[in-house]
């Protein structure tokens, strides 16, 4: 069936309680999902997300000196923690972030001195007395507002945006800067990475995501196409260009051809919430390093190692340059990532148990069970496996989220969007 390319969800998060699901898509709005209370007569609904808001954050545009299009789609989404009844998140596309404030309205006010009900402006003539406006009920109306707009920073496309734990500063991250803003200043950034080399024919590497400490205000790390992971300081002095630590993998020499620099590229890099570990993730595997040992990870999962023997078609039709996203549970115990096929993969680190599950219309009834997939290579198919040579590349789960506290999951499939979660007995 076909759909607008308008329509691919180009990002998909959890605010901090997991009440509220936001995702972006490549058509540039922004759709909040609230969840459903629990009521006595219906007690599993309980965790149905419904629609709560829409609103288009970001229009196409043209930068006319540069003579380029600047596409609309939503490459992220962070949320700011609620302070009060409002909502606000931040929204970002190539070039310019946004602060959204997202409010409920159920009063309207009546009984203006100088303007009838319709809004037209009265005849000062015909006053004849003061009215008291009051406040009338009126049918829930939620308004997602922009509150400030943080533009022309950003030579390249933005790539992370990463709320700091102060709630005073946010960062954007593109190939070769990163940036810090003050919420309430949108005129001016600090640049705290800059990577770009004084001849850009000198170019060897790029920023491919970046991420604050969930706790110290002062930390973050950025990965990069090398597959390197830099911790930085920003005590230590106002560019980072000098990292604190600097965390890689040597590469096993049995293991090098001529994909191994486009596969240890690194598309996604988590802090836990702990604040403890970083996961990164490259084309083949998720990797768990500890803050404290840089020279290798502590874990390593592979997640479609079926995949290494295909890399020379992967590389024709461009897959092999996809940017895979990996989250954490609310305690840090299980991660999550995407494959092809509308596969998602589960890997759990205390039994070392790992799940493949298929994100598909035909297998997801409302509360049915998911049942493991399983892919096999060569020889003999049992009856329930699927060969890797009849998976579909061009369905491909890039873009996941984790209830911070519940074992509630949202997946991303092109323009589907899936929430499972445990089974309640």
């Amino acid at each position: 069936m076909a759909f607008p390319d308008s329509d691919i969800i180009s990002t998909v998060e959890f605010n901090h309680t997991g009440e509220l699901l936001a995702t972006g898509d490549k058509g540039g709005r922004v759709v909040i999902f609230q969840r459903e209370q629990e009521s006595k007569n219906q007690p599993h609904r309980r965790g149905e997300y419904n629609v709560y808001s829409t609103f288009q954050s970001h229009e196409p545009e043209f930068d006319y000196l540069k003579s380029l299009e600047i596409e609309e789609k939503i490459n992220k989404i962070r949320w700011l923690p609620q302070q009060n009844a409002a909502y606000f998140l931040l929204s970002t596309n190539d070039k310019t972030v946004k602060l959204w404030k997202v409010s409920e309205r159920d009063k309207r006010p009546e009984g203006y001195n100088l303007k009838d009900e319709d809004g037209r402006l009265r005849d000062p003539s015909m006053i004849t007395m003061l009215r008291v406006p009051v406040l009338r009920p009126m049918d829930l109306m939620v308004e997602a507002t922009p509150r400030r707009v943080f533009a022309n920073a950003h030579t390249y496309h933005i790539n992370s945006i990463s709320v700091n734990s102060d709630y005073e500063t946010y960062m954007s991250a593109d190939d070769l800067r990163i940036n810090l803003w003050n919420f309430e200043i949108t005129n001016q950034s600090f640049n705290i990475v800059d990577i770009k080399p004084a001849n850009m024919e000198e170019l060897t590497e790029v920023i491919t995501a970046a991420e604050f400490h969930p706790h110290h205000c002062n930390t973050f790390v950025y990965s990069s196409s090398k597959g390197t992971i830099r911790l930085c300081d920003m005590r230590a002095s106002a560019l980072c260009d000098r990292h604190s630590k600097f965390f890689e993998e040597p590469e096993d020499p049995s293991n090098r051809s001529f994909f191994s620099e486009i596969i240890s590229s690194i598309s996604d890099v988590k802090f836990s919430h702990s604040g403890r570990y970083i996961m990164t993730r490259d084309y083949l595997t998720v990797k768990v390093w500890d803050l404290n040992m840089e020279n290798r990870p502590i874990e390593t999962y592979q997640v479609h190692d079926y995949l290494r023997s295909k890399l020379c078609s992967l590389y024709e039709n461009d897959c092999i340059f996809d940017k895979f996203e990996c989250v954490w549970n609310g305690s840090d115990s299980v991660i999550m990532t995407g494959s092809y096929n509308n596969f998602f993969r589960m890997f759990d680190r205390n039994t070392k148990r790992d799940v493949t599950l298929e994100a598909s219309r035909e297998n997801s009834k409302p509360r049915a069970i998911l049942k493991p997939r399983k892919v096999c290579v060569g020889g003999k198919r049992r009856k329930d496996e699927i060969s890797v040579d009849s998976l579909d590349f061009s369905k491909k789960i890039l873009h996941t989220a984790w209830h911070p506290s519940e074992n509630i999951i949202a997946v991303a499939a092109t323009n589907n969007l899936y929430i499972f979660q445990d089974k309640v007995n």
